[in-house]
Formats: structure tokens, C-alpha cells, sequence
């Protein structure tokens, strides 16, 4: 019984070290200002993490869709996405595990989806890790770099204003450039939302400056 209690002890200090010893130089600062713990991308292996950039380099995707809601001031939502398909579930599990957020989907035609749409998880995971294991191709730079600005935007709640959400729109439109991309709603629908119903925008406009 003693001895069970002297190993408890020391377990129990050994957790305390360390919490005690997270430096400052552990912590990246978020959109806000505000120290988050990053002790966890550095336990990531180089070549693990550079694995993970370059499988995603090929299979991965940043989205940014518009969803319209009337019961919104600014009557549109912004859905942030991170997404990587493939039908060997192996390297899905992998980056769900050593990411630790975000879920997999499984499709009918035998594709699995890793799925991560949190603003937490893509806040002070996806993008911290992506900031530190970069891409090799121009145009996944280009679409992570602009998914990002997107993302930094929504986090210091921007695309709850009208000027906020037309950057975020002027932004996405030039997201996933190429053959095959199509948008439900683009820069002229969300133009024409708001010509549609000026009472609304500028009762809008009103409660911001109170």
C-alpha cells in the first residue's frame, strides 16, 4: 500500500512538471493575442509532419462555402473546411490521430473523408500545422494561403459585418482557381442579396455603430 502511494506521488509530480515547464516560447499567439500551447506540434516528427504536407499536398483541399440565412443580420454563413479523400482509411487515421481533431467520414462509393469544419480545431490545429510544414506545389500554397486569410477573418468574427464578409467573398472567389470548380453563390449573388433588401442592411449598419 505504501509503495502504491509513492508511485501515485511521483506520477502525480512528474504531471506537474510538466505542466510547470510549458515555456513561453511553447505558446503561438492566436488571431486575438491570446498564448496557445503548441507543445504538440513539436512532438510531431519532421519527417512525419512533412509526410502529412505532402500527402495533402495532392489529396487535401481548403473550402470556403456560403450558405444563405435569413435569420442572419448579414444574411450569409460561412462554412470553413479542410478535407483530404481516400480510399485507404490508413493515412486518414493517421493525420486524425497526430491532429487530434476533426472526424472521418465514410462515403457510399467506398471513399473516406477526413473532415475538420470546427473554428477551435482549425484555429490552433489545422493552421499551425500547416504554417510549419509548408506545401511544395504554387498552387496549394496560393489556396492554403488565402484559406487562411479567410479563416483569420472569421476567427476575429469579421464575417459578422458586411465590410468583413465582402473581403471574405472577394477572397474565396479566387479559392480552388481551375477546370471543374463550381460555386453555388459567388461575389454577384451576395452583391444582390443585399441591393435586394437595403432596409436590412442599413438597420444593420445602425446596430454596429451603436
Amino acid at each position: 500500500m505504501c509503495l502504491k502511494l509513492v508511485i501515485l506521488v511521483i506520477k502525480l509530480t512528474v504531471k506537474i512538471y510538466k505542466i510547470q515547464s510549458i515555456r513561453r516560447e511553447d505558446l503561438l499567439k492566436d488571431s486575438e493575442g491570446n498564448f496557445m500551447d503548441q507543445n504538440w506540434l513539436k512532438q510531431i516528427p519532421v519527417e512525419i509532419g512533412n509526410y502529412f504536407a505532402g500527402f495533402v499536398d495532392g489529396e487535401g483541399s481548403f473550402n470556403v462555402s456560403l450558405r444563405k440565412r435569413n435569420d442572419s443580420k448579414v444574411l450569409w454563413q460561412v462554412i470553413l473546411t479542410f478535407n483530404v479523400a481516400q480510399k485507404d482509411i490508413t493515412v486518414l487515421a493517421l493525420l486524425k490521430h497526430h491532429l487530434g481533431c476533426g472526424r472521418i467520414d465514410h462515403r457510399k462509393d467506398g471513399v473516406h473523408q477526413y473532415i475538420v469544419q470546427n473554428h477551435t480545431a482549425l484555429k490552433e490545429k489545422i493552421i499551425p500545422f500547416f504554417d510549419r510544414f509548408g506545401f511544395l506545389s504554387a498552387s496549394k500554397k496560393r489556396n492554403y494561403s488565402l484559406f487562411s486569410k479567410i479563416a483569420r477573418l472569421v476567427f476575429a468574427s469579421q464575417h459578422l459585418n458586411q465590410e468583413g464578409l465582402l473581403e471574405i467573398v472577394k477572397l474565396r472567389e479566387d479559392l480552388n482557381e481551375g477546370k471543374g470548380r463550381t460555386r453555388k453563390h459567388n461575389l454577384t449573388n451576395f452583391k444582390e442579396s443585399f441591393s435586394k433588401n437595403p432596409q436590412r442592411l442599413n438597420a444593420e449598419s445602425i446596430q454596429l455603430m451603436e
